[in-house]
């Protein structure tokens, strides 16, 4: 696997392996686990070259506090990624991505406001701000997302729109541990406890899932968010019944799909998870 630490060498690189298209795109924060892995292998069935970013991202993170805690286990991660045969590994610094203080924003409409961005206004800016520099650096035929953060791939697919990029965007199922909980980053903040408590997250949901009928989805809901808190330690931010589409409540047109969405703070350590309903 090549490691490269600026735009520069990437892109030489990567010009000099024209032969090997399609290329596809893995962004990551880093603290990789398995899920970040499936995509790595879904990008491999898919690319010819294969590369992964490694960037903590400050842009958009809300908390400056949750930003200097966020883990970076950099060296455990660059073997994962070189026993799941990833090609290429581009982890810059900074001051490579921000060489000097920028302003963005691009207007996407309500979908930035609803879910994540009411409680982490200018989130999906920041979001957007570096996965537009990430495709600009490595020019990435396709470009692999995993579902839990679903209302980020909408995001990205209205940028993407909006700045009519070539790029195809490829959504990947969530990756579970045993027990249900959705593999997460942050997963590793949680004591023993808090781990077990967190499990009613996926557990709602699939009881959500179970016995979903459109037009019970209010009740269902509430019956979802009674479960969730009155869980111990479990601090309920949100769970809403939507369309896959806008993410709007209006889920009265069944070619749009139905996808229940959850955040929760668990002890200290905030948790988002979804499943598909219709």
């Amino acid at each position: 696997m090549e490691i490269f630490k600026t735009i520069a060498a990437l892109q030489n690189h990567l010009q000099n392996q024209n032969s090997r298209k399609p290329v596809g795109l893995v962004p990551t924060m880093g603290a990789l686990h398995n899920g970040h892995l499936s995509l790595i292998k879904t990008a491999k069935a898919q690319a010819a070259t294969v590369v992964c970013s490694i960037f903590v991202n400050p842009t958009q993170f809300t908390d400056a506090g949750d930003l200097e805690k966020y883990p970076r286990p950099v060296e455990t991660d660059i073997q994962k990624l070189e026993q799941a045969g990833c090609h290429i590994l581009f982890m810059p610094e900074v001051t490579e991505m921000y060489p000097q203080k920028e302003h963005w924003h691009l207007d996407i409409g309500e979908i930035e406001n609803r879910l994540e961005g009411e409680f982490r206004p200018g989130h999906y800016q920041g979001v957007m701000q570096i996965v537009y520099k990430l495709f600009v650096a490595v020019k990435p035929d396709l470009a692999f997302f995993g579902q839990k953060d679903f209302q980020q791939i909408r995001v990205i697919e209205k940028m993407v729109e909006l700045k009519n990029l070539p790029i195809k965007l490829v959504t990947c199922p969530i990756i579970r541990e045993a027990d249900g909980l959705a593999m997460s980053s942050r997963n590793i903040y949680l004591n023993d406890a808090e781990r077990k408590h967190a499990l009613i997250l996926s557990w709602a949901l699939l009881q959500l899932k179970k016995s979903f009928v459109k037009e019970a989805s209010e009740k269902l809901r509430q019956e979802a968010i009674e479960m969730i808190t009155v869980e111990p330690q479990v601090k309920l931010e949100y769970l809403e019944i939507v369309n896959m589409d806008d993410l709007n409540r209006d889920i009265s047109n069944p070619e749009k799909g139905i996808i229940a969405l959850v955040a929760a703070k668990v002890g200290q350590t905030r948790l988002i998870d979804n499943m598909i309903l219709s």
